[in-house]
């Protein structure tokens, strides 16, 4: 990760991390997204422009209709000089006759143009932004082990500048299919004009297709490589600013940026690379046009003096000489963002397609009331395979009944709760709720029954009154002030010159941390759930400020169940009943006082954690600080 990866060295030199490390990441990338190219990308993104296929084929006929007027052009300038100005029969008549038919060309021309454009511009607004629809909806429902391995700015790269590739490919799809029937018309009525100096024209081909088969492959790899770098970039650019309290805490901004511009110089030689090669191809294509107009001057000429070729043909020839090439170009340039909309196009499926690993059964349950009987019987999970967090963990919590889990750091406290949740499936064993299997239930129901109030508060851009009813859109006024009243902030709220319709900054960084903790409080109160599970909801909350919720969280748990997990005694000592971990099994079980007078590892954390030394007797003082080797 960027703020950890460097480190300064004696010399006052930064140690940067060896370019392995970045394949790896983008090993990693490619091993979540798949890889660069996909065929199956064109039929998937075709899903999303199918309801709109009506304007499609608008476009596509306005299209072709351009691209007809294209080809018709040339020939109506032929007709005016060998038929309008150098023939026997030439009068002003034909001429007239001539510019008008030009005229009205160039008019259907221009309206063919701008219907294409038009269409084509707003059917491509829509289909990204059914696209974006669909990846933010779906990303809200996959599972915690996809988003814990996924950094946020690789997947806002996604969301943003991978699907605005996709745009920018369907917006010139259309144009690439006119551009197509450009060149085969063009290649038909030269040869059709005069087979010999159309054939003649036509030898400069080979010579573009071989030079075409030796940058196709290089090019590819390099428009991949740009797309790579740019994720890696993003993910150190949204980490660096999520991290800078941290990073200017540390004095850690110079080996950031160095460990940044890394990352940063490498998307830009990528990004060098890249265009080399979409530009490649221009100088290629425009000799190859000079050389073809050259044949035809030279060669249509000659044939001209001799009276075989009329003027009108060859001045014809030129002007689709000049044509021929022009689709190629373009046909070039977009090849580049057909291949960025292909590895563009790759990721955003492969996330649409990420599986929902936490789905509902076909006849999951939604109970409108439970009790909030809780069992877990022989839980073994963990986060990465055959790394198990709990092993056959089994314990009951009756409902009403408050309970507490304690334990070392690992122990898998917070596992046990995001089991219950059910944001991860157990591999083993079963979690129940009032005797039914947590994977029997809608997850919506479970959402609707069990409440959370984690360390870290997580409050989003809006009112403090939005905030508050934010899982509870029924919520009254009457609702949220009584709730914030209970939990004490309702005072600092009326403090505030807004009040309850206060705006909060980005994640609420206009309040403290224990206010905003407090809130967190007040939003799971409104909810009312029957379950409240508080994840260190108090580790952020002054002493002060503690003491003041302790009333209002027992009212909160009254009549409900609680799972609490703390290092601060004042929040457990009151629990009916506290569950002690270590390594992810139960290793004792009881109430404070009898986990206290236990003297077991209860009792060593305790002394270590819990109390002021003046409180700890002197023998458990020297067993604690003694540090025994299975703490």
């Amino acid at each position: 990760m960027t703020t950890l990866s460097g480190a300064n060295q004696p010399d006052g030199k930064t140690q940067r991390p060896p370019r392995a490390v970045v394949g790896s990441q983008i090993s990693m990338d490619e091993e979540m997204f798949g890889a660069a190219f996909d065929g199956r990308v064109i039929s998937r993104f075709l899903s999303y422009v199918r309801p709109y296929r009506g304007r499609i084929y608008v476009a596509l006929a306005a299209v072709l209709v351009f691209t007809g007027a294209q080809l018709t052009i040339p020939l109506i300038i032929r007709y005016a000089i060998d038929e309008a100005i150098v023939s026997d029969r030439a009068s002003e008549a034909l001429l007239m006759i001539a510019i008008a038919v030009f005229a009205a060309v160039i008019t259907v021309n221009y309206a063919a143009n701008y219907i294409q454009d038009r269409v084509v511009g707003l059917v491509g607004e829509q289909v990204i932004f059914d696209l974006r629809r669909a990846m933010f909806a779906h990303l809200q429902h996959v599972a915690l082990s996809f988003m814990d391995k996924t950094e946020i700015g690789r997947m806002m790269s996604r969301l943003q500048g991978d699907v605005n590739a996709l745009q920018e490919f369907l917006e010139n799809s259309i144009t690439a299919i006119g551009d197509l029937v450009l060149l085969v018309g063009i290649i038909v009525i030269m040869l059709t004009l005069n087979f010999e100096l159309g054939l003649l024209t036509l030898s400069v081909v080979p010579t573009l297709l071989i030079v075409r088969l030796i940058w196709l492959p290089r090019a590819r790899v390099a428009f991949r490589r740009a797309r790579e770098t740019n994720s890696i970039t993003n993910g150190a650019l949204a980490e660096g600013i999520h991290a800078v309290r941290t990073v200017q805490g540390m004095g850690r901004e110079r080996v950031n940026f160095e460990l940044y511009d890394d990352k940063a110089s490498e998307n830009l030689a990528a990004h060098l690379r890249s265009a080399k090669y979409a530009q490649a191809m221009v100088p290629v294509v425009d000799t190859l046009t000079g050389a073809a107009m050259g044949v035809v001057v030279i060669v249509g000429g000659t044939l001209v003096l001799d009276s075989a070729l009329d003027i009108g043909v060859m001045i014809a020839f030129l002007f689709y000489v000049q044509r021929f090439f022009d689709p190629i170009r373009s046909l070039t340039i977009q090849y580049s963002v057909m291949q960025r909309a292909m590895a563009s196009g790759q990721r955003i499926f492969e996330v649409l397609e990420v599986p929902l690993a936490i789905s509902d059964k076909p006849d999951a349950v939604e109970p409108d009331h439970i009790d909030g009987d809780i069992t877990f019987r022989d839980v073994t999970f963990g986060y990465t395979k055959n790394q198990p967090i709990l092993k056959n963990v089994s314990f009951s919590v009756n409902h009403g009944e408050t309970v507490a889990l304690v334990g070392p750091t690992g122990s898998g406290k917070t596992s046990i709760t995001a089991l219950l949740h059910r944001f991860y499936d157990v591999w083993d064993g079963s979690v129940s709720i009032d005797g039914r299997d947590v994977r029997d239930y809608a997850k919506v129901s479970l959402g609707h029954h069990i409440a959370m109030v984690l360390q870290d508060p997580f409050l989003f851009t809006g009112t403090i009154f939005e905030n508050i009813c934010y899982r509870t859109a029924g919520a009254t006024r009457e609702d949220v002030e009584r709730a914030a009243k209970v939990v004490g902030a309702h005072d600092f709220i009326m403090r505030l010159r807004d009040g309850y319709e206060t705006v909060l900054e980005q994640q609420g960084r206009n309040l403290s941390l224990g206010q905003r903790q407090l809130l967190s409080f007040a939003r799971a109160l409104v909810a009312d759930a029957k379950i409240l599970v508080l994840d260190e909801a108090t580790a952020n909350i002054d002493s002060y400020t503690e003491r003041q919720i302790q009333t209002a969280l027992s009212r909160l748990l009254k009549g409900r169940t609680g799972i609490v997990i703390a290092h601060r005694l004042a929040t457990i000592r009151g629990a009916d009943r506290i569950i002690v971990l270590q390594q992810g099994r139960i290793v004792e079980t009881g109430t404070h006082d009898a986990l206290v007078a236990k003297n077991g590892l209860y009792a060593r954390l305790y002394a270590l954690n819990y109390a002021s030394f003046d409180d700890i007797p002197d023998e458990l003082l020297r067993d604690a600080l003694a540090g025994p080797a299975n703490t």
